[in-house]
């Protein structure tokens, strides 16, 4: 800073800061953006909804979520859930006898796998923001984050597959409660 000496009648200078302080971010700081400052507002306690009517930002929903899985809606011929796949998580090879499933991924990338036998998986794709993934029943299946950051993705499920209000906070605490 430079030496700025008093001189009566003009006030000292004061030093006031361009930017504010890197871990406090105002929403009004352009540096935010409006989707930011959407997603705040399109925050929602995730619960099970179901069966009744029920809007949201699914987006939102789905990447505010920190859960491995969150049933958001559970109805009697669907089901929504949130996941939360951390980075080097998977998952885990599954299928689903008598249940389609959709995947939409809001966050992250990864490697899905598919087939009709679990040891002859011969679908093999990257999967990133935006990418939709549809399991027939029968299928089996396995996404796996190959990415730097959480895969935040939704899923439906037809019919539900998981009981109604199901929160697994982790992997291991779903595979624990398989029924």
């Amino acid at each position: 800073m430079y030496y700025i000496p008093y001189v009566y009648p003009h006030p000292v200078p004061y030093y006031v800061p361009q930017y504010p302080n890197p871990g406090y971010m105002n929403p009004s700081d352009e540096r935010w953006g409006i989707q930011q400052i959407e997603k705040m507002k399109a925050r929602v306690p995730l619960r099970d909804y179901g069966p009744n009517p029920f809007v949201v930002d699914i987006e939102a929903a789905s990447e505010q979520n920190n859960n491995y899985r969150t049933a958001l809606w559970t109805g009697e011929h669907l089901q929504v859930t949130v996941m939360s796949i951390p980075v080097g998580g998977d998952i885990g090879l599954e299928v689903h006898p008598d249940t389609d499933q959709f995947l939409r991924i809001e966050e992250g990338k990864g490697i899905v796998r598919m087939g009709r036998n679990q040891n002859n998986l011969s679908i093999e794709r990257k999967v990133k923001e935006d990418s939709a993934i549809m399991v027939p029943a029968g299928t089996w299946h396995n996404l796996i984050n190959t990415g730097n950051e959480p895969i935040k993705l939704y899923s439906i499920y037809a019919p539900p597959h998981h009981p109604r209000g199901t929160v697994h906070r982790t992997k291991e605490e779903a595979m624990s409660e398989e029924y």
